[in-house]
């Protein structure tokens, strides 16, 4: 299972994009602890050093819901501003999303059609007597580039392998981008309120908040045992 995860400061100011790198590494922490595996494929810097405005990572693991869920939504981080400490806000939010319906181009050397040409130019006797150019074509995406550097057509192939697949992950950074813009104009405002985590302070402390309601049953309970001793 490959899952595409975004953690994004949105529209958010400098303090934003601080908490955006903070919880990277917090995030990349937990993916290690759980053994999945990952590659960052895209990071976008923010505007001071140390900063992140977003980062893309790819997950990969047999089953990721579960570490998903304590992930997915709004972070917020609770402090003074590590930028403007005279700044009144102490709460500052980001997003965690997932990119869904992206197709990741995988590039296969089965998948290469190669034609051979004789070289085009000057370059010596062999040069327009001999097949040495070598033209590669990636049949599902259509990228396609044409090698005459050597004389040699086992050169030209190497070369000509190395240069489509450059192109072909060049057309998928591509399509990503296009997809991550989409989901930024759909996130340009990180969702408030109910936070899937809170962190505190410069030293970053985890505040994990009670989703359910047992610690206040709980509460009640105790004050409703109180009541009938009173009463009684």
């Amino acid at each position: 299972m490959e899952k595409l995860i975004q953690i994004t400061s949105g529209r958010g100011p400098l303090e934003c994009q601080w908490v955006v790198a903070k919880v990277l590494k917090v995030f990349l922490e937990e993916v290690k602890n759980n053994n999945i595996d990952y590659e960052i494929i895209h990071r976008e810097n923010g505007d001071e050093n140390l900063t992140l405005k977003s980062v893309t990572i790819i997950l990969k693991s047999k089953d990721l819901s579960e570490f998903l869920k304590t992930w997915l939504g709004s972070i917020c981080w609770t402090g003074k501003s590590t930028f403007r400490k005279l700044h009144k806000r102490s709460n500052w939010f980001i997003g965690v999303f997932e990119l869904e319906g992206l197709e990741k181009i995988n590039f296969n050397e089965k998948d290469i059609q190669f034609q051979t040409a004789r070289s085009q130019g000057s370059g010596g006797q062999n040069v327009n007597k001999v097949n040495t150019a070598v033209r590669a074509t990636h049949l599902p995406t259509g990228q396609s580039v044409f090698v005459q550097d050597t004389r040699s057509q086992l050169e030209n192939k190497k070369l000509s392998i190395t240069r489509l697949k450059e192109k072909v992950l060049e057309q998928n950074i591509i399509q990503l981008q296009k997809r991550m813009q989409e989901t930024w104009n759909n996130h340009l405002q990180v969702q408030r309120g109910n936070p899937i985590r809170t962190f505190s302070g410069t030293d970053f402390k985890k505040n994990y908040q009670e989703r359910s309601f047992k610690k206040q049953r709980n509460v009640l309970k105790t004050e409703l045992k109180n009541y009938k001793n009173d009463v009684n």
